[in-house]
């Protein structure tokens, strides 16, 4: 029996922020270690997707290897032979499927995406039509590998809804083309999240932390050195409420601290909030943050600077031969679906 798929991606372009860490590389690796054998795991690079806001091209292919670095150094296993790591540009399937897609899906339903007016608002002077376009692109990358599991964080429920729109139109219009991903109900139910993750802002805590935000004390990157990260803990926007409580409608910079506290010391959620909740003293809570953060970052580097690019190499090239033999079979289907073969 052919093995369900598990597909996630980092872009590539941007340093990765601890809740990227948080919401992706830790679940994925999880998810090898406790589904081994039973899943294939795609977790791959979306370089492509890195055009949709001005970049710095000079850098995108070292950044490339950069963070498929992280994802080893979050524990990733590359000697499962179950697990694929490529780069999405090194299959051009991605790009052609893309275009098919696109023929079947509606404007209006790009331009309703929460990311694409958050994002075309920050980046008014300069909105490409890669910003709108860019969900039907991440719906090429799950479709063409039949991904029933694609974990994300809260804010990408919306495009994994519309890959289930697109794929569906198809399959009703065409006949049973693609496997469609499972609802995001039973994604996260998956990987075992009540609700999607939600580490905020260090500064403005009713937005999530976000590796593209010009404003460094927002957010902890994976490359901070780890005795700043702690500075940024420590100075984080709370509130006036004077007293710790898990409420991410009221005290959501409070709540996503606790959040983070759990996640880094492996402490259930229930018993991190017994020993804080009801705290009056912020500053105490903080640093008792701080000091997981500059752990875990110090930790982490140390893992980091040990990895083999070599090794690393080896296995991309590897995956990607593999991967591109998948891809180019779907895509043969939707071309022979659409008459483009016969």
């Amino acid at each position: 029996m052919t093995k369900q798929v598990i597909l996630t991606g980092v872009r590539a372009n941007e340093e990765p922020t601890l809740g990227n860490f948080l919401g992706a590389f830790v679940p994925m690796v999880d998810m090898q270690k406790k589904y081994a054998g039973q899943y294939q795991i795609n977790m791959f690079v979306p370089d492509l997707h890195s055009f949709t806001t001005p970049i710095d091209h000079g850098s995108l292919y070292e950044k490339t290897l950069h963070n498929l670095k992280y994802f080893v150094a979050a524990g990733l296993d590359l000697n499962d032979p179950d697990t694929f790591l490529y780069r999405q540009s090194y299959i051009p399937a991605h790009s052609e499927m893309t275009w098919i897609l696109d023929c079947f899906t509606y404007v209006g339903e790009m331009q309703r995406m929460t990311q694409f007016k958050d994002k075309s608002a920050e980046h008014s002077a300069s909105v490409t039509m890669g910003l709108m376009n860019y969900p039907v692109l991440m719906a090429a990358d799950i479709l063409l590998y039949n991904a029933a599991y694609v974990p994300v964080g809260e804010d990408q429920f919306q495009h994994l809804e519309i890959t289930r729109d697109i794929a569906t139109r198809i399959n009703n219009k065409f006949g049973e083309i693609f496997t469609v991903p499972h609802a995001t109900a039973e994604q996260t139910k998956f990987i075992q999240r009540d609700n999607g993750l939600r580490i905020r802002s260090l500064t403005h805590p009713e937005k999530k932390m976000s590796k593209s935000s010009p404003e460094e004390k927002s957010k902890i990157s994976l490359n901070d050195d780890p005795a700043k990260a702690r500075k940024k803990i420590m100075s984080a926007t709370t509130d006036n409420v004077g007293v710790v409580n898990f409420s991410w409608q009221t005290q959501p910079g409070i709540t996503s601290l606790l959040q983070m506290l759990s996640l880094l010391s492996g402490t259930p959620q229930a018993e991190v909030n017994e020993q804080w909740v009801g705290t009056e003293r912020y500053g105490d809570f903080k640093k008792a943050v701080a000091d997981e953060v500059e752990r875990f970052l110090t930790d982490f580097q140390t893992r980091y600077n040990a990895i083999s690019d070599e090794e690393l190499l080896a296995k991309l090239q590897d995956s990607e031969a593999k991967m591109a033999k998948t891809a180019n079979e779907t895509l043969l289907r939707v071309q022979k679906a659409v008459g483009l073969r016969r």
